[in-house]
């Protein structure tokens, strides 16, 4: 048995990003491995189930799978050098932010690396990954058939020629703008380390918004402040450092929080009422991953996009969160809330509420 973690990822995978960033900043020692067919077939769907990357193998031989799940259960193995934030602000801040960056930057993630002069590098990084062993132009070609099935998810998540114009203005002139002043003061989100909310952002900003060619421009000549922030995240074993004093959640980020509550929360809103009205309707406890769809806004702009429940299990986590505050700590956070907008948003009870069990969602109780 050995004392290393093995990470099976692949560095343009975006939840790849961050489990490693996660690991590196905790100093956990591990090895990482390509999510090969091979790796998939004889190891990942055996032990998981499932067909998501990353997954991470303990020392013990046990494997997980789901980002957050992961960094909870390392959580309680490596205390040092923790990730959730001690203050009742800063922690429900960073698990709100953990929400926004697995769930809501998947759009511009999406967008940029299919929509944009990505596809050759593209390509190439699939065929790679998946057949390690072929010759370069084999890969090439299997890595664009491949590559075909993950550029069919994009209606899924809501990206059309309708709102593509939408989806730039907002990562490019809205969430980069407020990022690269902010990481002009500060280093992460909340200070002098990451925290939870920094590797919820670090997964699609990294695998895709830095790596692919096209948006990498982009962040570098619009936002070097962010594009410098990526750096540290993956270099993120060398920082020490502590969060601001007195619990303070900087003024920088109060557009990201804002939009986030005008756009992002409608949806998780929606698909918690659209997944209680799906569990009234039908048997068993298992949820499937899709439920229909619905509609959304972004700058203005409505389309449609398949209701996920799985966002409602990540939603779970702030809402838990808040839910167990009292006294003076809920009343200074409920102060911070009502600074970004979010007061009324916190009060949502969703009516069903979502466990996993062997890597697959299921209603609880």
């Amino acid at each position: 048995m050995t004392d290393k973690y093995v990470l099976y990822g692949a560095e343009f995978s975006l939840y790849s990003g961050k489990a490693r960033s996660y690991l590196r900043y905790k100093r956990i020692p591990f090895d990482e491995v390509l999510s090969s067919l091979q790796v998939y077939r004889k190891i990942i769907i055996p032990n998981t189930g499932v067909r998501f990357i990353p997954v991470v193998k303990t020392p013990a031989g046990e494997y997980l799978q789901d980002t957050s799940h992961i960094i909870d259960t390392l959580e309680t193995a490596f205390v040092e050098r923790p990730v959730l934030p001690a203050t009742p602000r800063q922690r429900l801040a960073s698990l709100l932010l953990e929400l926004y960056g697995d769930e809501w930057l998947l759009m511009p993630a999406m967008h940029y690396r299919w929509n944009h002069d990505n596809l050759p590098f593209i390509y190439d990084e699939f065929g790679r990954m998946l057949f390690p062993r072929w010759p370069g132009f084999v890969q090439r070609v299997m890595g664009k058939r491949v590559a075909a099935r993950f550029s069919g998810l994009l209606p899924r998540l809501g990206i059309s020629d309708a709102n593509r114009d939408a989806i730039e203005d907002w990562f490019e002139n809205d969430f980069l703008s407020a990022l690269n002043e902010h990481f002009t003061n500060h280093a992460f989100l909340f200070g002098g380390h990451p925290t939870i909310g920094d590797f919820g952002l670090i997964g699609p900003m990294y695998a895709h918004l830095y790596r692919d060619p096209a948006p990498r421009k982009i962040m570098r000549e619009i936002a070097p402040n962010v594009a410098a922030w990526v750096e540290r995240m993956n270099k993120a074993g060398d920082i020490s450092g502590d969060l601001l004093a007195g619990d303070a959640v900087p003024e920088s980020l109060t557009p990201v929080f804002r939009r986030m509550f005008d756009e992002h929360w409608p949806v998780l809103t929606d698909t918690a009422i659209q997944l209680g009205n799906w569990a009234q309707e039908h048997s068993g406890s298992e949820v499937p991953r899709i439920i229909g769809e619905h509609r959304f806004s972004i700058g203005g702009v409505t389309e449609t996009r398949a209701i996920l429940p799985h966002s409602i299990w990540k939603m779970q986590r702030p809402l838990d969160y808040y839910r167990s505050l009292s006294g003076a700590d809920k009343q200074q956070t409920d102060e911070f809330l009502q600074d970004v907008g979010g007061l009324d948003a916190l009060q949502f009870q969703p009516p069903v509420t979502l466990t996993r069990v062997h890597n697959k969602l299921q209603l609880a109780g």
